[in-house]
């Protein structure tokens, strides 16, 4: 197939790009650079720098895409808090650009990267797709907004969309991984430690109802991940729009998530303990039973892989 990724530039949309291609797929990356690197485009792919509403009807139209994998996003919690506009407006403004190019140039399937923030604060864990969606924040609700666009596309224009919630990704595939100008996930900041570009680990409590008494939350590799979004496209419908969870189905503390830092880097990774953030859930775990028992994905690789595999990236 002929496919279109935008957001293909950055951590998970390069991986995914890169899986493409050794799957036998044509592929074309949209993306205007601001936080993705032109050389995490893997070597095969064709390169359009600019926005979804700049580029995307002028990528599409005319030239024979099959589908889209939609990467492209905003996508710091903090940053969404204080700058809910710019959010609202590169979410769902440029996505609202994306699936109108999509319409007008024929192109039926899309493959969206959404988020288990759209489900906020839990009632429950694991988290099922039938869980209440209650965001927190606004990059949660513009990706919760987006879902339900794509449910109006389907049932308007007959498009055949699959959107994919997860939580925490980790590891890296070759030459491609992860590398954010603002780094807000843990475990390249654990690791970043063992580099000697931190001092220590910044622990958010010790006092939650949990085993260590530290937060759990949920980690999938970054190939899982991309496999899922591989048979997601293969699962498109015309008219019908899907929703996936993507869990380990068991989650990490944050004392684990050092702990095997530490046995993978053989650095002491010292952590310093410090109150709760406020709005930290103590548990959030996402449950994949749906896209298992539908399309057979399941997670393979596991807390140890995913950091050793950062790690080797990190290192290079």
């Amino acid at each position: 197939m002929k496919l279109l990724v935008t957001g293909g530039a950055g951590y998970i949309g390069s991986v995914v790009t890169a899986q493409l291609l050794e799957a036998g797929h044509e592929v074309v990356v949209l993306d205007d650079l601001s936080t993705g690197h032109a050389d995490a485009v893997p070597a095969g792919a064709r390169l359009v720098e600019g926005s979804l509403r700049e580029a995307a009807f002028g990528t599409l139209d005319g030239a024979g895409f099959d589908a889209v994998l939609h990467f492209a996003a905003k996508s710091l919690v903090g940053e969404s808090v204080e700058k809910p506009g710019l959010y609202w407006d590169k979410n769902l403004g440029e996505t609202l650009a994306l699936l109108d190019a999509m319409r007008r140039a024929a192109v039926d399937r899309i493959v969206f990267s959404s988020t288990a923030a759209t489900y906020g604060e839990p009632e429950s864990t694991p988290i099922p797709e039938t869980a209440p969606t209650r965001p927190t924040n606004p990059y949660g609700a513009s990706k919760l907004a987006i879902d339900a666009t794509l449910s109006e596309f389907a049932r308007l224009y007959g498009i055949g969309g699959v959107s994919l919630r997860y939580f925490n990704v980790a590891g890296s595939y070759g030459a491609q991984g992860e590398r954010h100008t603002v780094e807000t996930h843990l475990i390249p900041n654990v690791l970043k430690v063992a580099l000697g570009e931190r001092e220590a680990v910044h622990v958010f409590g010790e006092d939650y109802p949990t085993a260590d008494g530290t937060c759990i939350r949920d980690y999938v590799h970054v190939m899982d991940l991309g496999n899922a979004h591989l048979l997601a496209l293969d699962a498109c419908e015309p008219g019908v729009h899907k929703i996936y969870n993507l869990g380990s189905g068991s989650g990490y503390s944050v004392r684990e998530v050092v702990e095997v830092c530490r046995e993978v880097t053989g650095h002491p990774i010292p952590a310093r303990v410090g109150p709760r953030r406020p709005g930290d859930p103590a548990v959030l775990i996402a449950s994949s039973d749906k896209i298992q028992a539908d399309l057979g994905w399941k997670v393979e690789r596991d807390l140890r892989t995913m950091v050793a595999d950062a790690w080797a990236f990190l290192q290079r």
